[in-house]
């Protein structure tokens, strides 16, 4: 089994208050958010971005690992996700991640390539742990 960390501290309450998120391997070390980065397009990070960046990632390496076990060996994938943040009742809630998938990949019958994106789309850890739609759009350049 494999633990990752990351910590965040908040300091003050509510929109008035300033957080600070840091990750174990300190690709961010004490980058900040708050009300003003998460809804109102300030500088800093917050977690919807943060999560929009797992699931790209993750997605992203699940499709390479198993275009390669289908033997394939050279391609480039490049993916969006794009997680909403909506209402809900008195908060908030994610409700999807829409991945948009371009993909460059020699020697591949788009149905083929598409049967493949669904599979990794499905089976990559942070799809399975996120309880919200999630969408793909894909398009294979020849």
């Amino acid at each position: 089994m494999i633990t990752r960390t990351a910590s965040a501290r908040y300091e003050g309450l509510g929109k008035d208050g300033q957080g600070h998120v840091s990750t174990q391997s300190g690709v961010l070390a004490e980058q900040p958010y708050g009300f003003n980065t998460r809804f109102e397009d300030e500088p800093g990070t917050n977690p919807e971005e943060l999560i929009a960046a797992a699931h790209a990632a993750c997605f992203t390496m699940a499709l390479s690992f198993a275009l390669a076990k289908e033997g394939f060996s050279d391609g480039t994938l490049e993916t969006t996700a794009r997680v909403k943040l909506e209402k809900d009742g008195d908060g908030f809630k994610v409700s999807r991640s829409d991945l948009n998938l371009e993909a460059t990949l020699p020697g591949i019958a788009a149905e083929r390539f598409a049967t493949i994106a669904e599979g990794a789309k499905a089976n990559c850890p942070i799809s399975k742990l996120l309880n919200a739609e999630i969408t793909l759009e894909h398009r294979l350049n020849s």
